[in-house]
């Protein structure tokens, strides 16, 4: 084919891929704004007036009025929410009333935490859920399929906290297996915070970095724990929803041809089956990503795991909506983040979505 043949089509391509990205930003443009809405709406309706939160119920009428003014509350609602827009696109989510400080940067120290706690916990949830539900979905009505849907159900049944608080008293408690509450021990936490660079926020990739091995190994045994307990459950949902799409696969046309043709069984299901899975899995296994993310709120408790979810809850016992708003709009942003991402990748992994 010659190159005028080619030419005409190669702008219009373009074009579509152009117009395909510019909705994306669109849409995730969209879904941030009224996720600041919603944030904005919920600051104004609930019954804590913020300037008292600031000046104390004392504070004489004119520091009262001073600070509204300050704060812009006396201004029209319209504006109000401008000024709030304006604020968290620069990343100015306001300041926390219990540490005074912003709570960008608030987030910015606990959320590295949350985050190396759910990515172990998702990455233990994919490693063992996948090929979980692909054996039950090619031994329906066996054992290992009542198996793998009895270990489903049970992660789904049990709630979060109590299966912590059992894996404290069982591992920690009783055996002595695993490090206790925290990231880590007393000692070792101060050996951290003085003879470690700070990289990320999260411990294990810092205290590999700087090849401190003993505060690795203590950082593991901590972390093993509440990251399995959350792994169970991310665990149990990617394997129920492999096996629901694998069994759908399994029973399509192109299966039943490559079987006849004698293509070996391995291949027909860990190859050819499981990468068409791969497309709707992979929107799954981002979800559950994000779920870990912003609902480990009781297992970070229940550990004493400062990160996003322990942030969040002490700040909602001690009526400090600012941190409380600005650690939603995080977590609403890493929701819509990693819906984006999931979407560039299925149209990666399925040509067909391009």
């Amino acid at each position: 084919m010659s190159t005028t043949d080619i030419s005409p089509r190669a702008p219009s391509r373009l074009k579509r891929r152009a117009k395909g990205f510019a909705g994306l930003l669109l849409a995730l443009a969209a879904t941030f704004l009224g996720l600041l809405l919603v944030t904005f709406v919920i600051s104004r309706v609930v019954p804590i007036d913020p300037v008292l939160s600031i000046v104390g119920e004392r504070a004489s009428q004119a520091q009262i009025e001073a600070a509204r003014t300050r704060l812009g509350l006396d201004r029209p609602m319209w504006e109000q929410f401008g000024i709030y827009v304006m604020n968290a696109v620069q990343g100015d989510l306001g300041q926390s009333l219990l540490t005074r400080r912003p709570v960008a940067e608030d987030v910015a120290r606990v959320f590295p935490a949350t985050l190396e706690l759910a990515t172990i916990a998702t990455i233990f949830g994919v490693l063992a859920g996948v090929p979980a539900g692909v054996l039950a979905a090619t031994r329906p009505g066996t054992w290992i399929d009542q198996l793998v849907r009895l270990i489903g159900l049970a992660g789904y049944s049990m709630p979060v906290f109590w299966l912590g608080l059992m894996g404290l008293l069982l591992f920690y408690g009783i055996l002595g297996w695993v490090g206790g509450p925290g990231r880590l021990d007393s000692g070792f936490e101060m050996m951290f915070e003085f003879d470690v660079p700070r990289v990320t926020g999260m411990i294990l990739v810092d205290t590999a970095l700087a090849g401190k091995w003993d505060i690795f190994a203590n950082a593991v045994s901590h972390i093993i724990l509440p990251a399995g307990v959350l792994g169970y459950y991310s665990m149990a949902y990617i394997s129920r929803m492999t096996r629901s799409f694998m069994m759908n696969e399994l029973s399509q046309e192109y299966i039943t041809t490559a079987r006849v043709k004698g293509m070996p069984e391995w291949r027909v299901i860990w190859v050819h089956a499981l990468k068409n899975v791969m497309v709707p899995l992979i929107t799954v296994i981002a979800l559950s990503y994000a779920n870990l993310l912003e609902g480990s709120v009781l297992t970070e408790t229940v550990f004493a795991w400062p990160g996003l979810g322990l942030y969040i809850t002490n700040a909602l016992f001690n009526a400090d909506m600012p941190a409380v708003l600005g650690g939603t709009v995080v977590v609403g942003a890493v929701f819509v983040g990693l819906n984006m991402l999931s979407d560039v990748l299925y149209r990666l992994v399925d040509p067909r979505a391009k």
